[in-house]
């Protein structure tokens, strides 16, 4: 079966181009002109992976980003691909569930590669045996992306499973952002101010009080340590 991703790009011949290197790979390939439209779309058309402009008409693709993870699905791998490179820009997209941050132009080939790569770490996860890892009142399903506390569940993007995989797998150890990003992004090139996007928005979710973590600890001068 056909890996489904979804292109949401207003400009149509930007969409076509990245529309016909995915095809190429045996993906099928459903397009929106608008957030609008893409909305629409996924009443009948649930995607494995999201490609997303930023400037799109009526419905930017942050409010987009943000309806998505929201209200729809909060693990589907979303790639943000915009001529905007501002920090600020990067910063908000990936805080708001943002799996990757391409800046055009970009290589289509690159692109591909990108998408991928989301698409193999999220095979990964669900074809791993259901085991879980418990910190505090905390139990982590470590093949399904999911946090419960007690009967709640609490729904991480990959991104976000993938930076709190690696940080329980080394309790106490002192990690550098630079070696997060190496181990979970998979590579020594890209915004490694990333990674205290992924804390910040992990510390949200587990921490009683983000601003005075228990667990996901800041060691000033040298990164981060997961204490249990």
């Amino acid at each position: 079966m056909s890996t489904k991703i979804l292109v949401i790009e207003d400009v149509p011949e930007m969409s076509d181009l990245i529309s016909m290197y995915l095809s190429k790979e045996g993906m099928d390939v459903s397009q929106a002109l608008s957030a609008e439209d893409a909305i629409d779309l996924l009443k009948t058309f649930t995607p494995e992976l999201v490609i997303l402009d930023l400037n799109l008409p009526g419905m930017s693709g942050f409010e987009f980003l943000k309806f998505f993870r929201e209200k729809f699905n909060n693990t589907i791998p979303v790639i943000i691909a915009s001529a905007r490179d501002g920090d600020e820009d990067i910063i908000e997209g990936l805080g708001l569930g943002a799996d990757e941050f391409v800046t055009k132009p970009f290589s289509p080939r690159v692109l591909v590669a990108k998408v991928k790569a989301n698409l193999r770490r999220g095979s990964e996860i669900s074809a791993a045996a259901e085991q879980f890892y418990a910190f505090g009142d905390y139990k982590m399903l470590l093949n399904s992306c999911v946090l419960k506390k007690g009967s709640e569940k609490i729904s991480l993007s990959n991104k976000e499973y993938k930076v709190l995989e690696f940080l329980t797998k080394h309790p106490g150890e002192k990690l550098s952002p630079e070696k997060i990003y190496r181990e979970v992004w998979g590579t020594d090139f890209g915004d490694v101010t990333a990674v205290a996007v992924y804390i910040q928005r992990l510390r949200k979710k587990i921490e009683s009080n983000p601003a005075e973590p228990r667990f996901i600890k800041t060691v000033f001068g040298m990164g981060y340590i997961f204490e249990n």
